[in-house]
C-alpha cells in the first residue's frame, strides 16, 4: 500500500457526509436541487507535477485543467475557481497569471478567490485549485457503480503526456503536440456532460490506464480486463508504457456494450475492455493474458 492510500485511508472516518463518497471517488458531490454541485480540489507541485523549468504560462493551465478534468468525469459544467499560489519572482507570477487567464478563457470559467503564500527559501513550489461545477440533474457519475457485462470505455488516446514529459526532460525528439499534451491537457468537459446520462461509471484518466481502470474495478467490486492491443496510443509509442505512463486526462468509463454518441467535436471514444464477477485487472494481448508491469501507474510515496 503507497503513503497515499494509507493517509486516505486515515481521513476516511472524518468524511462521513455523503457528498464526500467515502473518499473513493476524486471529486465530491452535493446533492442540491435542481442537480448537484460538484467539487474538486488538487494540486501540483515542483518536481512531481511539472518540472522547474516548465513555463509559469503552461504550470498556470495544467493547475486549471487537471481539476477541470475532475468536474468532466462528473458530466459537470464548471462554475468558478478558488486558486491557491506560491509566489515566485515578479516576471513568472505575471507570465503564471496570463496562463491562468488564457484557461480560464478557454474553458470558460471564471476566478472566485483563493490564497497567496510565499514559500520558504527554495523550497519547491506547490499550488493548488479548487474547481466547482453544476452537475445535470439525473446527478453525477461515480467511479463505482461499473456492471457486469459492461464495456469499458475511453475517450481519445493515451501516452502522449508521457512521450511529452520526455521530451520536456530533453530525453528525446517528437511533435509538438506531444509537449503540448503533457503541458497543457485538454480535459474532455464536452464529452463528460455528453456521457453522464449514459453511464454506470466515470474517472478521469490521471495517473495511468491501468492503475485508473483498477480503482474503477475496485470502486465497483468488479474484475475489469483490458485489451492493450486496442487501445489508442500515439504512433510508434510503446503500448506498454503508454497504459501506465499518465498524465493523460482523458475520460475511462463504464456502459453497456452498443454505446453511440455521436455528436459533433466530440472525442473519439474506444471500447477497451470489460467488467466481470471477480476482482483484480486482466491485460490481454494479442496471444493471450500478459503479466502486469510491476507499476500500474503513477501513485504518490509508492513503495
Amino acid at each position: 500500500m503507497s503513503r497515499e492510500q494509507a493517509f486516505l485511508d486515515l481521513l476516511k472516518p472524518l468524511a462521513r457526509h455523503p457528498a464526500a463518497r467515502g473518499l473513493a471517488d476524486d471529486a465530491a458531490v452535493l446533492e442540491l436541487d435542481p442537480g448537484p454541485l460538484v467539487l474538486t480540489h488538487d494540486m501540483i507541485v515542483e518536481g512531481v507535477h511539472y518540472l522547474p523549468d516548465d513555463p509559469p504560462g503552461d504550470v498556470a493551465w495544467k493547475l486549471v485543467a487537471v481539476n477541470l478534468s475532475d468536474l468532466a468525469a462528473k458530466g459537470a459544467r464548471p462554475v468558478g475557481v478558488l486558486l491557491g499560489y506560491a509566489l515566485g519572482n515578479v516576471d513568472d507570477d505575471a507570465a503564471f497569471v496570463a496562463g491562468l487567464e488564457q484557461a480560464l478563457s478557454a474553458f470558460d470559467v471564471t476566478l472566485l478567490g483563493g490564497d497567496t503564500v510565499r514559500m520558504p527559501g527554495a523550497s519547491p513550489r506547490a499550488h493548488g485549485l479548487t474547481a466547482i461545477g453544476k452537475a445535470p440533474p439525473h446527478g453525477a457519475p461515480s467511479r463505482a457503480g461499473a456492471m457486469v457485462g459492461d464495456l469499458l470505455y475511453m475517450t481519445g488516446r493515451v501516452g502522449a503526456a508521457g512521450l511529452g514529459l520526455a521530451i520536456a526532460r530533453g530525453e528525446r525528439d517528437g511533435p509538438a503536440e506531444w509537449l503540448a499534451a503533457y503541458r497543457r491537457p485538454q480535459p474532455r468537459l464536452a464529452e463528460g456532460q455528453a456521457l453522464a446520462s449514459l453511464v454506470h461509471a466515470m474517472a478521469d484518466i490521471s495517473d495511468g490506464l491501468l492503475i485508473d481502470a483498477a480503482r474503477m474495478a475496485n470502486a465497483s467490486r468488479l474484475a475489469v480486463e483490458i485489451d492493450l492491443p486496442v487501445v489508442p496510443v500515439p504512433e510508434g509509442a510503446d503500448r506498454m508504457t503508454a497504459v501506465t505512463a499518465g498524465d493523460d486526462y482523458e475520460l475511462l468509463f463504464a456502459a453497456p456494450p452498443g454505446l453511440n454518441v455521436s455528436q459533433p467535436g466530440l472525442a473519439m471514444i474506444t471500447p477497451i475492455g470489460r467488467f466481470r464477477d471477480g476482482s483484480g485487472l486482466t491485460l490481454n494481448g494479442e496471444q493471450g493474458v500478459l503479466a502486469l508491469p510491476d507499476v500500474l501507474g503513477y501513485e504518490h510515496d509508492a513503495p
